[in-house]
């Protein structure tokens, strides 16, 4: 198994958010680059070291204050880079009081644009569920099949469905999504949970992500599935703090909400969501950590949010509950 060297540019201030953001998106192992740490330490008097060699000493002088981890070099690598870019972009937005830094994300001794496409030799079509079959664009279907097939290409926007996130996330909205359903998908990137509800017969769906490139993804992905765009809406901007993007959804009273982001998001969104939700409406959350599984129901009890299934698979949970408001 080939890895992936990343690296997140932050400030000092920055480093614990960032580091809460990465273990949020599953990770672990994480390798933190404090600048002031080794000036500190040649700066101390009671040292134990008598000599520090200077090929370290300018390496480390060198070095941006960040934190390092590992990615696979395949497919679900590339999933988990865009999940981490897109809670970035997220705390960025939400912690505008913080200096924490340019957020770049850089990847050691690989160029993106590179490793952007060669993940596709890795991405084939696969079954999600029970009902749908997942087919990259650029390939055929090894065989017939009597499923929903859903056509994709995430571009640089995450969203395949390989994820266990979004594998999980489909499977709820198969089981609870209505023949003429309205549908709010929260973190929509590709469009993919949005498209899979319209794809299942649901009347309309509106979609909205922090990333504006989403925007033109979520609608190519529409248009390969032949989704006339009169019943989907795609708009771009932070749901939390914007005050018109939130006005756009309230009242419009939504039989299913989805939000496969990450369990701080969805603890704030529990907040929201019932200005934009029926009452008896199914509101679906993913992209949560074991760990902070407890933390969502607490959230979600508390907001009148009644658990109707949890589903895991390896270190992920989704959350399928019902609006009681």
């Amino acid at each position: 198994m080939e890895w992936i060297e990343v690296f997140v540019a932050t400030s000092q201030m920055g480093l614990e958010p960032v580091e809460g953001v990465l273990y949020q998106c599953g990770l672990n192992g994480l390798m933190i680059h404090d600048e002031a740490d080794f000036a500190e330490f040649l700066e101390n008097p009671n040292r134990e070291w008598d000599y520090v060699a200077d090929e370290l000493v300018e390496e480390k002088q060198e070095q941006t204050t960040g934190i390092t981890f590992f990615l696979r070099d395949n497919l679900y690598g590339r999933e988990q880079l865009s999940q981490i870019k897109s809670a970035l972009q997220s705390v960025k937005e939400t912690e505008k009081e913080l200096d924490l830094g340019s957020l770049e994300v850089t990847m050691k001794n690989v160029a993106e644009e590179d490793w952007a496409n060669n993940w596709k030799k890795y991405f084939k079509p696969f079954p999600v569920g029970d009902k749908i079959m997942i087919k990259p664009s650029w390939e055929e279907l090894p065989a017939q099949t009597d499923k929903i097939i859903l056509k994709i290409d995430p571009g640089h926007i995450f969203g395949t469905g390989t994820h266990e996130t979004t594998q999980l996330c489909m499977e709820l909205i198969e089981k609870y999504v209505k023949k003429d359903d309205m549908v709010l998908d929260i973190g929509c990137g590709s469009g993919i949970l949005s498209i899979a509800s319209l794809l299942l017969d649901a009347k309309e769906a509106d979609a909205v992500d922090i990333d504006p490139n989403a925007i033109q993804i979520a609608y190519e992905n529409s248009d390969r599935n032949d989704i006339d765009r009169s019943r989907y809406h795609v708009k771009a901007g932070n749901i939390l703090e914007d005050k018109e993007l939130q006005a756009s959804y309230s009242g419009k009273k939504y039989d299913l909400v989805a939000a496969n982001i990450v369990a701080d998001v969805i603890i704030a969104l529990t907040k929201q969501v019932p200005d934009y939700i029926k009452d008896g409406g199914i509101f679906l959350c993913s992209g949560i950590i074991t760990e902070r599984k407890e933390d969502v129901l607490k959230a979600l009890k508390a907001a009148n949010f009644a658990v109707l299934d949890i589903k895991e698979k390896t270190s992920w949970v989704a959350i399928a509950t019902r609006y009681e408001g």
